[in-house]
């Protein structure tokens, strides 16, 4: 893994949805299996241009999200490997069953992609807006649950989850993101990225609270408050060993995600947590609601996803490693 951090944080011109269908339309041109299956989204996911260069290859079975995953299975039964894709909600809610069966317990080889996660589904409203698509997916074994955080990881991303064996899912964020790492940075799919160290908490992010972290660890240094930052664009499987020794050497914890608190990024951390270091511990993200409909950065402080939430939730966790240090020692 060779990690090159974005010298300026600011929003990338390249949408993100235009950049999978690159990374997509690289992969095809090296590898004729690989096949793109498409739910009546075409032009909202980008992907006009690979359809137009590999028509025969593309497969758009209409708002019939759950055959969409049939077919992404029996395409790879005759050796294809196909990447599914429609709105968060449907890639995993509304074709659960299949993803789970057909894919999952089938062992199929297929690669799902769910866009607009959480608030940035935005006008699309609370029908479109999925807190819950990582808990539905955490549950089907043996899958691997991604969330790309900027252009550079998701390109890399896209092509690297083409050559080994195995069901996938990506969280997508279909318009501009922050820019986060510079073009050459490569990922160890499973591995957190640290792009802060410290030794006082460890904040734990993914997808867009990456950079609300890396806020916050700039407003915490002014406090003098030392806050390691990890980008665990992992999922599943989570880096066990990442937060082992962050829970090990910062004796804190602090976890960022656009999605329910509930079987999430917070909840799989905890899980670590408390079978192998117990520490103090907190989480920000969206708390056991519904979605809205709204802009972004409107529906951003609505479910107190910002870096003052993370400052706020770093200060409490601080207090509770305190008293844990004092009762340790009296």
């Amino acid at each position: 893994m060779t990690v090159i951090p974005a010298k300026v944080r600011i929003k990338e011109e390249k949408e993100m949805r235009k950049a999978y269908c690159e990374a997509l339309m690289e992969l095809a041109a090296e590898n004729e299996n690989i096949v793109v299956l498409d739910a009546d989204l075409m032009s909202s996911m980008g992907m006009v241009p690979f359809s137009k260069a590999f028509p025969e290859r593309t497969f758009n079975v209409g708002v019939q999200e759950a055959n969409m995953i049939g077919v992404a299975a029996g395409l790879s039964a005759t050796g294809k490997i196909p990447y599914a894709h429609t709105f968060g909600p449907f890639a995993s809610r509304r074709c659960f069953d299949q993803v789970f069966l057909s894919c999952g317990y089938a062992k199929a080889n297929v690669r799902i992609t769910g866009s607009d996660p959480g608030v940035t589904a935005a006008f699309n409203g609370g029908t479109h807006m999925p807190f819950e698509d990582i808990g539905l997916m955490r549950n089907i074994p043996d899958i691997t649950i991604l969330e790309p955080v900027d252009t550079t990881m998701l390109k890399y991303l896209v092509k690297e989850i083409a050559k080994p064996y195995g069901l996938f899912y990506i969280r997508l964020l279909r318009k501009n993101a922050i820019k986060i790492y510079e073009e050459g940075s490569t990922f160890e799919i499973g591995k957190a990225v640290k792009l802060v160290d410290g030794d006082d908490v460890t904040i734990i992010a993914t997808g867009i609270m990456v950079d609300e972290a890396l806020k916050a660890s700039e407003e915490l240094k002014k406090l003098k408050i030392s806050a390691r930052v990890l980008n665990m664009f992992t999922i599943k499987p989570v880096d066990v060993e990442a937060i082992v020794k962050a829970a090990e050497e910062t004796g804190a914890i602090v976890t960022c995600e656009n999605h329910n608190i509930i079987n999430g990024l917070g909840s799989a951390v905890a899980e670590v947590v408390v079978e192998n270091h117990p520490v103090p511990m907190e989480r920000v993200g969206v708390r056991d609601v519904f979605g809205e409909v709204g802009p972004e950065s409107y529906l951003r402080e609505r479910f107190n996803l910002t870096s003052s939430e993370i400052v706020k939730r770093v200060m409490l966790v601080l207090e509770r490693k305190d008293r844990k240090v004092m009762e340790c020692t009296d």
